[in-house]
Formats: structure tokens, sequence, C-alpha cells
């Protein structure tokens, strides 16, 4: 691996670190007491083994396809009968009481079938007659899909560790972190008939310290971005249940969701869409919130002439640009995942004021609205934080070096004059300019631009 070219950010005060362990800290521990108390106990609900289906693996060696019997008429306004298409397929069991021989089955038909061929890794259902259980017989179910998805995985793993580097080997574990705590604590609590939010707000906490920390390590601007995470996490947690009330969702929307309340009546529906939103929302705050404590970081480093509220300017400007990105993001993420559902809109013939507040697509509206609300007041959270811990400690401007403030090496930037007004824009795109330890260049003082008869001439050299 080549070296890590990332830059390290300015050491924190010894003052500033005690305040960021003594706040991170009690809240790292409660995150923890809380999961331990709402661990779930004996495991969600057990699957009914008796009532599964045994499947095995095959591989398709013959397909005969033959003219289908015809069919009755459909009634008029009914759906049509299936059109086929109709034959056998040979598959050699590879698994299961029958495994080396070959069976045949019919060829899949009807919505969502597969399509097979010879040589096709398919997955076979053995069905028992409930009347005679020694005549049994095989249908293809679907194809196996382990290997390609085994090679995708391999293939992501490799391209983020090729370009992140060590840093994408930290968000590999923090992503298999992330699992570990939806598949161990997160779906197992729900499953069980605990509360869904906050066994939610406590899970998405234990993923944010752990990812956040591992990927992007122990330091004051990590610490930042997972305070202002976690103060965005408990706003949208508020906010939906704010909008959820207001709009009388139950969280039966869904066929998903009505589905699933007739196999565990005990799972609060209502609970599981603030959970979902949470959840949801974690993945696109903890980006902003990192971007935005790094973005101050380099400024500082660009300029360490930058007074607090130039910082927050500046780092502010570049949140507003992440953030009317992102807000397109989520709502066409909604909308992707929801896309069987916005197509069958279309066919509706209701009115387009009775779609809009009917409960299936009001959720996903809340469910937008909320996210982006949280998202937004992540920016000026983690942005003010950021500017306050980086200017911790630093000289004020127009400070000079006989005051004893200045640090060893680094000049005393010039304070702006009447006659030298300029705006935070341009300080941050002058210290931008000036270049870091990537080309060699020590980041210097930030001076007022010049103006045209000044004896340093224009500014148009260095750009």
């Amino acid at each position: 691996m080549g070296a890590d070219h990332s830059r390290a950010a300015p050491p924190t005060p010894p003052g500033v670190r005690r305040i960021l362990v003594a706040t991170v800290l009690p809240l790292f521990a409660l995150t923890v007491v809380a999961a331990i108390l709402l661990w779930p106990r004996g495991g969600g609900p057990q699957a009914d083994d008796a009532a599964a289906v045994p499947r095995y693996h095959g591989t398709v060696t013959r397909v005969v396809t033959e003219p289908c019997p015809p069919q009755p008429d459909a009634p008029e306004g009914g759906p049509a009968a299936a059109a086929g298409p109709c034959g056998t397929v040979t598959v050699r069991v590879e698994q299961g009481p029958d495994a080396g021989q070959q069976v045949e089955t019919p060829i899949p038909t009807g919505p969502g079938a597969p399509t097979v061929a010879v040589d096709d890794r398919i997955v076979l259902v053995r069905l028992t007659d409930p009347a005679d259980p020694a005549a049994t017989s095989y249908n293809i179910a679907e194809h196996q899909r382990g290997k390609p998805l085994l090679w995708l995985a391999l293939v992501f793993a490799l391209a983020i560790v090729a370009f992140g580097r060590w840093r994408g080997l930290a968000a590999l574990a923090g992503l298999a972190a992330s699992f570990a705590i939806l598949l161990t604590f997160v779906l197992p609590g729900i499953g069980g008939g605990g509360s869904p939010l906050p066994i939610a707000v406590v899970g998405s906490a234990l993923i944010m310290f752990v990812v956040l920390y591992l990927t992007h390590g122990i330091t004051a601007q990590t610490s930042v971005a997972v305070l202002g995470t976690l103060g965005s996490l408990v706003l949208t947690g508020v906010l939906g249940t704010l909008a959820t009330a207001a709009t009388h969702l139950t969280g039966y929307g869904t066929e998903d969701a009505t589905t699933l309340s007739m196999f565990q009546a005990d799972v609060d529906l209502h609970g599981l869409l603030l959970a979902g939103i949470i959840i949801g929302s974690l993945g696109v705050l903890d980006d902003v919130t990192v971007t935005q404590a790094a973005t101050v970081t380099e400024l500082a480093h660009a300029n360490p002439g930058l007074s607090r509220l130039q910082l927050y300017r500046a780092a502010t400007r570049v949140g507003r640009a992440h953030i009317a990105s992102t807000v397109n993001t989520i709502v066409l993420a909604y909308a992707g995942a929801s896309l069987p559902l916005l197509l069958l809109l279309t066919a509706d013939s209701r009115p387009v004021s009775e779609l809009l507040t009917s409960e299936f697509l009001a959720q996903e509206i809340v469910r937008s609205a909320v996210a982006t609300l949280g998202l937004i007041a992540a920016v000026p959270l983690t942005t003010g934080l950021a500017a306050v811990v980086t200017a911790a400690g630093r000289t004020s401007p127009g400070r000079s070096a006989a005051d004893g403030d200045s640090p060893a090496g680094v000049p005393t930037p010039r304070t702006p004059t009447t006659g030298h007004r300029f705006n935070e824009r341009e300080i941050a795109l002058e210290a931008l300019s000036k270049g870091g330890a990537h080309d060699g260049f020590r980041a210097g003082p930030i001076h007022p631009p010049s103006r045209p008869g000044d004896r340093e001439g224009s500014t148009d050299a260095a750009w």
C-alpha cells in the first residue's frame, strides 16, 4: 500500500480535549447501559421448522417445451390465465435424500417465475402429498445466487481497500460492525416484542460510536462529528414522533407491514415506522457531520488566522451545497425503494389530493421530510461545535507576536482596516488557494485582497 496522504489535524489544546472526553464518555456509557437493558432475552420469534418446505440445490440438465393445453376463458375484467411456457425440466439433485438422481419438474410459470436453461444452478423445493407422505415432487423455486453475490462482495471490498487503503479497511470493519449490531440487537429486539423507538435510537447510537471512531480515529474532529450526529438523531426522533402523531400514521401503510402484523401480532408497527426513519437517517447524517467537521479543520489548517465566526461562515457555505445535493439523494432513494408503489399510483383513478393524503404515500412524505429536517439541523450544529473546538487556544486575528500569543513560526495575520474590507468568502478562497502540506508549501496568513492602486498589486497572479 502507498503512503496515506491524509493530513493530520493540528493538536487540540488539552483543556478542549478534557471537555470533549467529559462529554462523549458519559454519552457512550449511557448508550452501553441502555443497550444492556434493552438487549433481547431469549432471542426473537422462533421459526416453525415443521412448516418449512425443504429446499435443495440442483443443476438443470434438460429443458423440454411443449404446447400449452387450452385455458378456460377468463371472466371479463379478471386476471388473464398464464400463457406458458409449458413443458418439463430435468434437474440433477445435489442435496437431500435424492442427491445424485435426476428428477423432473414443470417449467416455472406465473409472475416472477425464473427462466431456466441447461446448466443453470437452481433451488428446488420438495413437496409432500398430505394424503400420501410417501409421494413427493419437486418444483423450481429460484436460481442460486450465492456465487455471484460472493464475487460482487469481493470486488466491492477490493475497490474500497484499493482506493481508501487503511481508511477503506477501517470502513469495511465499520460496515461489518453495523450489520452485527442490526442483526444481534435491533432486529431481535424489535422481533421479540420490544419497543422499536428506543431500540432504534440506542442501536443507531451504538453504530455511530463504533463506526465513526473506527473509521476516522479517536480525534477531536471525530468527537465533534459524533456529538453533531447524536444531537441530530435525537431531533430526528422528536420530529418523527410529532409528524407521525399529527398525520395519524399507524404504520400499516405497506403490504409488508400488514403481512408482518399477521405473523407477529405483538410488533408495534407505528414504532417500527419511527425506527425506520431514525436508522435510515443515520447513514446520511454521519456523512454530513464528518464532512462539516473536516471542512472546518482544513480551513483552520490552511489559514490559522480565521476566527470562529469566519470558520463557521465559510464551512456553512460548504454545508449548504452538500445539503442541496443530499436532499435530492434522500427523496430519490425513497422513490427508488417505492417505485412499484409509485407505478401503482399512476393507475389509480382517485384525485391527486386523495392519493397524497392516503397512508401509504403520506408515510413516504413524512419519512423524507423528517430525514431532511434532521439533516439540515446537523449542518449548523456540527459546524458550530467544530468552529469552537478548532479555534480554541489559537491566536485571535489582530494580536501581535509581542503579546506572546502567536505560535512559534506563524506570522500574525493582518487585520483588515476600513480601506481593506473583505468578506469571509474571499478569506476562504485565498486560504484554499495557498495550498498545504500536499504541495510542499506552508499555509500562510491571510492578507486583505489588494485593490487597484495598492503597492502590492492585484491578486490575479496568485490565481
